[in-house]
């Protein structure tokens, strides 16, 4: 070790707890335990042009512990990010850019947004299979154009998470060799040690899913060991990495080794003393030695250098291989391919009865053939999701035989949050577009993960089928009530259940529309008809007058419907025009997209002064912000055929009509409310 390097380590060190102290917040132990790994890591490993974070080609870098971001905030200030002294200072302070977990969309040169631990891991898994898939699609000979490397720092705590489980081990079958992970095996978690619950043999579990396992046994001391164990891993070009390597958290600090130094300020003594014990002045704050800027300074501008010359091998890029140079050039401008939106289909009320998960499958389809970063797949229920259109290419490593890189179609298997986690490190790297397709009652297993889309500001497409009592016979398991609530909750998601095909391709549209947004795609088992009044630029305003039955002058009922209910609404609404009643049908197949339009527009739709009941096969929670009287399902499903599960719950257009003759009536002597539509 140069002296240095051990400057740089200690400053590292002393650095990160100023900031916990001066917050009185944080967490002090793994930063100063992971010091020298990632400076290891920052200053011999890492590409990337700190005046330039969105520099395509760069190496990637997840902290999966968020809990250590400290360490990830001293580093981009050190390389010079867009993260200043002052910012330090201000950590886990209002507004600032140092927030108490990573977040994507606060801080120059964070990739992802990190925190509840394991996201990390999974994400890094994400971008690493992005990486393979954009290298195989553009990469010709001698002209590497994408050949970054994805590094990741994780926890014990990370690797206790189930959602690290599940996507390392589809990393390990598909060989991932661009992935190197480095974990921090300090032996200590808030509950104490790590031998309280969490004895398993870690690098023989990793084996077992495929990987490449080495150890670094002094990862407080051994730099010329854990530089050789990250060449060592990056060499290997067929497996993914992990590197075990045996840390002190709380390095230097009296409470060092233990819990007590894990989230909590080391306390002004402590601090004085590990300032001492390295070398610094107990009472300056916040120092960083000129000889660490330079260092730091002369990696970020090799850095630089390194871009440079990646611009210049691109630009001879564009003059031998135009057309995949313009294709990515587009990808990475975030540009849709011109009349992409051309290609979904129209449908008209003479058209075939379909699912919508069928008119999915054939939106789908058409979009994949025209978005070629359209990329994604299902959890183990291709056959019922509906997802892989007819020429589609797995993607899997060459050695299965199973398809190959370039391949757009991933086997997730039964690993729903491991899928949402990879869905949003494949949109964090850029140039692809991921969908991931289950059952979707079963987003609710991927809940961690794709909230974290909707934080992060992630467009990751959620492809959901079976999405309501609708699919019979598998029962109140596999049937969602409450999910949607759930989902319409999460601030920053797009939800759509749309009732027919007009409205399944106003989804698609809008979801890929919204690059800042994810979207789930609630879709249908059962077969529901082709609307009169349907269209696809009415559906795209989230919510619109379908049609109006009867004869009279004054509306004496409006009903929304969302999905499988509309057509259901539209043959109460039937019923209640032949008992003499004039009814309103709205279709409102994304509440999310209805809220957003103008005060004039929610207005002409949702009539004031009129009565007004919604029907859904879902909970009724959420609903009372638009109509007066929400009609769904607020208990569990049940086992049976769904049309006898429907009459069951009271969702048939002639129960509907019973229970809207007595809203009716209740307010031709009661006042009807004007409801808190947020005009």
């Amino acid at each position: 070790m140069t002296n240095i390097d051990q400057l740089s380590i200690d400053t590292i060190r002393v650095l990160a707890a100023d900031m916990v102290q001066a917050a009185n917040s944080g967490h002090p132990g793994a930063p100063m335990g992971c010091a020298p790994m990632a400076h290891v890591l920052f200053t011999q490993f890492i590409n990337a042009n700190p005046k330039n974070s969105e520099w395509f080609n760069s190496d990637r870098f997840v902290l999966s512990n968020g809990h250590a971001c400290a360490l990830q905030y001293v580093l981009l200030h050190l390389l010079g990010y867009k993260v200043s002294m002052d910012d330090l200072k201000n950590f886990r302070q209002l507004n600032s850019v140092t927030p108490g977990h990573p977040e994507k969309t606060h801080t120059d040169g964070i990739e992802v947004t990190t925190g509840p631990l394991g996201q990390g891991i999974a994400n890094a898994v994400g971008m690493a299979v992005a990486e393979r898939h954009l290298a195989a699609t553009f990469n010709q000979p001698e002209f590497p154009i994408i050949d970054n490397t994805v590094f990741a720092i994780v926890g014990d705590g990370c690797l206790q998470e189930g959602v690290a489980s599940e996507a390392s081990s589809l990393a390990g079958h598909l060989e991932l060799g661009n992935l190197v992970v480095l974990y921090d095996s300090n032996g200590i978690q808030i509950d104490g040690s790590t031998n309280l619950g969490f004895t398993e043999d870690v690098l023989k579990r990793y084996e077992s899913y495929g990987w490449h396992t080495l150890e670094v046994a002094d990862g407080d001391n051994d730099l010329v060991g854990l530089t050789r164990a990250i060449e060592t891993a990056k060499a290997v070009k067929n497996k993914p990495s992990i590197i075990k390597i045996t840390t002190t958290i709380g390095y230097g600090a009296a409470k060092a080794g233990s819990a007590g130094v894990h989230g909590a300020p080391l306390g002004a003594d402590s601090l004085a003393a590990v300032k001492k014990l390295f070398g610094f002045n107990a009472d300056q704050k916040f120092v960083v030695p000129e000889d660490v800027y330079k260092y730091y300074g002369e990696r970020a501008a090799q850095g630089a250098q390194t871009e440079k010359v990646w611009n210049e091998l691109l630009a001879k890029y564009a003059q031998v291989h135009p057309k995949l140079h313009a294709e990515l050039s587009r990808r990475l401008e975030g540009r849709l391919p011109e009349g992409w939106e051309d290609v979904l289909p129209r449908y008209s009320p003479s058209d075939k009865a379909l699912a919508t998960r069928k008119l999915s499958e054939t939106a789908l389809s058409a979009l994949a053939a025209k978005i070629p970063e359209l990329m994604g797949g299902s959890a183990d229920l291709t056959g019922s999701n509906l997802t892989r259109w007819k020429d589609a290419v797995d993607f899997q490593p060459e050695s299965t035989e199973l398809g190959n890189y370039a391949g757009r179609y991933l086997r997730f298997g039964v690993r729903e949050h491991g899928m949402a986690a990879i869905g949003n490190g494949m949109a964090a790297y850029g140039g692809v577009i991921p969908f991931t397709s289950t059952f979707l009652n079963f987003i609710s297993y991927a809940a961690g993960a794709s909230r974290l889309s909707a934080l992060s500001k992630l467009r990751v497409l959620y492809i959901m089928t079976h999405d309501s009592i609708g699919l019979g016979e598998d029962g109140p398991t596999h049937q969602p009530i409450e999910t949607m609530a759930m989902l319409r909750a999460t601030p920053n998601y797009l939800n759509f259940r749309p009732a027919d095909g007009n409205e399944v391709s106003a989804a698609y549209i809008s979801a890929l529309q919204h690059s800042d947004r994810p979207s789930v795609l609630s879709l249908t088992r059962q077969n529901l008809p082709q609307l009169e009044g349907s269209s696809i630029e009415q559906a795209l305003k989230g919510g619109y007058s379908l049609h109006t039955y009867g004869s009279g002058s004054k509306l004496d009922l409006l009903i929304a419907g969302t999905g499988s209910e509309t057509s259901i609404a539209v043959d109460a609404a039937k019923l209640l025009a032949e008992q003499g009643l004039t009814v309103k049908v709205v279709s409102m197949p994304c509440l999310e997209l209805f809220s957003a339009q103008s005060d004039e527009y929610r207005h002409s739709v949702l009539t004031p002064g009129v009565p007004s009941i919604s029907v859904e096969a879902l909970s009724t929670f959420g609903w009372h912000k638009y109509v007066h009287c929400p009609i769904g399902i607020d208990t569990f499903g049940a086992s049976g055929p769904y049309l006898e599960l429907y009459e069951l719950f009271g969702l048939t257009p002639e129960a509907i009509a019973k229970k809207a003759l007595k809203i009716v009536d209740y307010y031709k002597s009661t006042p009807v409310p004007t409801l808190a539509l947020e005009f």
